[in-house]
């Protein structure tokens, strides 16, 4: 439990600047919905205009902008890409810094298993992501009801979607956890699991471009829990739920694994 502990005190500056910065970016983003939607349907008419790629890497989608959850639909990619960023280097950093550090003969001296080791960090891990996830959703929940000035009823549409996104952290950060646990460099570990990360975001956008890419959607989780088909169209698709479990599961497990195996670095 003292490594539980010990992470969640090395962790702390970071995740307040995170949250901070999650925090600001709903901020802004709702200052931004003010102006989009004081021009009415108008600024629909401009946004179809745009060319398809560009409204493919900007994140927008057919949806009305004007209207509260039309436009948070658009502000969850944004969210949602700083959330599993934060997570991907969480889980790596979380593995990988004691080799890091050169602290591993401090802490794997201790009379403890190494999987009890990896349990305590994964565990603080978690739960910096759950504090992550809480205070985003705290902060689109006051904004959105603030500038919610139809009366939509969007909470249960925010829920939604900080479910998906909540799947999708645990997923990166195990993601980062696997490749500290595989590769012997720990100072690549995090960049790695955010190219990793950032590959997939922009295969999701490749897919967005072409219709005949389609079939990749299930190797990229950015297509598992958008937030236009979360809220329009039935809410978290048990496929893809079922898929990131087998996922993460299955990277939980190379983490174990992997890591109570090799050879560390003094």
């Amino acid at each position: 439990m003292n490594i539980f502990w010990r992470e969640m005190k090395s962790h702390r500056k970071s995740l307040t600047f995170w949250s901070i910065g999650v925090f600001l970016m709903v901020v802004s983003g709702m200052g931004k919905y003010e102006a989009y939607s004081s021009q009415g349907q108008s600024i629909n008419v401009l946004i179809a205009d745009i060319p398809k790629s560009l409204k493919a890497v900007m994140g927008f989608s057919d949806v009305d902008v004007s209207k509260v959850s039309g436009y948070y639909s658009i502000l969850f990619v944004y969210i949602l890409l700083m959330a599993t960023i934060h997570a991907a280097m969480l889980g790596a950093n979380i593995i990988a810094k004691e080799e890091r550090d050169k602290t591993v003969e401090f802490l794997f001296t201790k009379p403890l298993l190494r999987s009890t080791i990896i349990t305590a960090k994964l565990l603080a891990a978690f739960v910096n992501i759950v504090v992550f996830n809480l205070i985003t959703l705290i902060s689109l929940i006051t904004f959105l009801g603030k500038y919610n000035r139809d009366g939509e009823a969007i909470n249960g549409h925010i829920a939604l979607t900080m479910v998906g996104m909540f799947i999708l952290q645990i997923l990166f950060m195990v993601v980062g956890s696997a490749i500290a646990s595989v590769k012997r460099n720990p100072k690549s570990v995090a960049s790695l699991a955010t190219g990793i990360l950032l590959f997939s975001y922009l295969l999701s956008i490749a897919i967005d471009l072409n219709e005949n890419l389609a079939f990749l959607k299930y190797i990229t989780p950015f297509k598992y829990f958008e937030a236009e088909m979360v809220m329009y169209d039935g809410g978290l698709n048990i496929v893809y739920v079922l898929i990131s479990v087998v996922v993460i599961a299955v990277l939980a497990f190379v983490t174990y694994v992997f890591f109570n195996k090799r050879d560390l670095d003094v």
